[in-house]
């Protein structure tokens, strides 16, 4: 199993949740002070650096018009740890490649990239959270097909060496597509995809060999979503795929009581405000998910983030999306959502978020990697699952 520090890199100098509406999409900038930003960006890619001392895999997201995410161009934070680390992968999950509009763009910046890290690159697609439709003035019906058409076009890219090539789909119209440099990786970075709920999307995922990923949803959902790449790959008569991730938080402390505390500064990012009529936007998610959702009558365990963020942090813990304890208390979670969801290959970890100091990320992170890693790094991966499964 691979591990992965992450932080979404978060501002939280704010005012009071309950003092504002929003912290998404209409939150003001006079809120955010440049001098403390300009701070916390260079302590976040700092731990990433000490992350890659440790033994431990990078990644970054993107997001936009919120204060959980400074970084608004992860490759820039990707290609700053892609010359300043050395030994783990560095992941980008992911290129909002459904609100950047340009995927040929997107291919040679992914190709540069890995250049630079020498192939430690893997290179991730999301559709974009539902608020962000709004910022990007994207149409909701469409992410889905521009999702793929765009990882579509940028394999191509990365894989035609040739001649140039023509590109007509119904959202790209380039001529002569030619892209340099191309990727260090031959044939092309690891392509990773999430797309939380969209069963299809998980499938096609795994018919193509590409990492699945799902953030911060109960063991019960993160199942059935496995369990569909899984099968995908039965019904193709493949022997397993590129893999399964899954994110929780995690905090890993010397004591029961430390770890409880520094857990509980993370969750700041499941109590981050977003106006209603910025959470699913029509056409979004399918009618037959909106109204699974309205039928739970508030049961956590069915529902979104949206729900977790009404249950105690305990009842998150129980249901996988947070981990906390003593190392070997959180060996035994990370153990247990292991057999709980049928296996995965790469744990994702928020461990940084809201105001968590760098004191207590570094002593996390050294913790996990130096007493939790070592007792989970032999887990089985997906293929390997899938191939005793067969015999």
């Amino acid at each position: 199993m691979q591990a992965w520090h992450f932080t979404e890199m978060p501002y939280p100098h704010l005012p009071p949740f309950d003092e504002l509406s929003t912290i998404r999409v209409t939150l003001p900038s006079k809120h955010f002070d440049p001098k403390i930003g300009a701070d916390l960006y260079n302590r976040y890619l700092d731990e990433h650096m000490i992350a890659d001392d440790l033994g431990l895999n990078m990644m970054v997201n993107e997001h936009h018009q919120t204060a959980t995410c400074l970084d608004v161009a992860a490759p820039l934070s990707l290609a700053i740890l892609a010359r300043q680390t050395s030994k783990g992968r560095i992941c980008i999950l992911g290129n909002p490649i459904v609100n950047r509009g340009d995927p040929i763009r997107i291919a040679e910046e992914m190709a540069m990239i890995d250049c630079i890290s020498r192939g430690r690159l893997n290179a991730g697609f999301v559709r974009g959270v539902p608020y962000e439709i709004f910022a990007a003035n994207t149409n909701p019906t469409h992410t889905v097909e521009r999702l793929w058409e765009g990882i579509d076009i940028c394999v191509k890219a990365w894989t035609s060496h040739d001649e140039p090539f023509n590109v007509e789909t119904r959202f790209t119209h380039r001529r002569a597509v030619n892209i340099w440099p191309r990727p260090y990786q031959d044939p092309h970075p690891p392509v990773w995809v999430t797309g939380s709920s969209d069963v299809e999307s998980v499938r096609r995922a795994a018919s193509k060999g590409y990492v699945f990923a799902t953030f911060l949803q109960p063991y019960t959902k993160v199942r059935e979503l496995f369990d569909a790449y899984r099968s995908s790959y039965v019904d193709n008569g493949q022997p397993g795929g590129g893999g399964l991730a899954f994110m929780p938080i995690v905090y890993v402390g010397d004591t029961e009581a430390e770890a409880e505390r520094g857990a509980r500064e993370l969750t700041w990012y499941l109590k981050a405000k977003v106006e209603p009529q910025f959470r699913n936007p029509p056409g979004y998610v399918p009618v037959s998910a909106t109204a699974a959702a309205l039928k739970s009558n508030g049961d956590a365990r069915a529902r979104s983030n949206d729900g977790l963020r009404q249950v105690t942090m305990e009842q998150q813990r129980d249901l996988g999306v947070v981990m906390y304890g003593t190392p070997d208390q959180v060996a035994a979670q990370i153990r247990q959502e292991y057999e709980r969801v049928g296996g995965f290959d790469h744990l994702l970890m928020m461990m940084q978020a809201g105001f968590l100091d760098h004191k207590s990320t570094v002593r996390n992170m050294t913790l996990f990697a130096k007493e939790v890693y070592p007792q989970i790094r032999d887990l089985p991966g997906t293929q390997q699952i899938m191939a005793a499964a067969a015999e």
